[in-house]
């Protein structure tokens, strides 16, 4: 079977900000922005890389949940809870310095990890936590 990682699924809380944090801080290219019934999804991802992305959306959009359940994510969402990505890089102190000067509420600094990695951590506007590894 050929099976890849096409995309992933991050919440936004302002679209403008998760644009620049993910545009402007990581580097990653707009593949689309899409508006549709007053919200956003915006498709990004790692330049060189075309087949894998990160869709950006508005998580009160899904179907299918119920108000409380709108409100619980927006909790997580605000407390970091809800929703983490790991990224990884051959320059982790280079893209650390990056996330540092940028406004990124930065989480961990630079750790070598007791499970064989290096990495560092930080939330994007809307709280999700991004790890970043340092891979060769």
């Amino acid at each position: 079977m050929d099976i890849h990682i096409h995309a992933s699924f991050l919440p936004h809380s302002d679209p403008e900000a998760s644009l620049a944090f993910y545009r402007d801080t990581l580097g990653f290219e707009v593949r689309a922005d899409v508006a549709y019934g007053g919200n956003r999804w915006i498709t990004v991802g790692p330049a060189g890389q075309p087949a894998t992305s990160i869709v950006l959306y508005p998580p009160a959009a899904s179907p299918g949940i119920t108000d409380d359940e709108r409100r619980t994510i927006a909790e997580m969402m605000a407390k970091g809870t809800h929703s983490t990505i790991l990224l990884a890089t051959p320059d982790l102190d280079g893209a650390f310095a990056r996330l540092q000067a940028s406004d990124a509420d930065i989480v961990q600094e630079p750790t070598a990890q007791p499970y064989g990695v290096r990495d560092c951590a930080v939330r994007d506007p809307a709280g999700n936590m991004i790890r970043v590894q340092e891979r060769g």
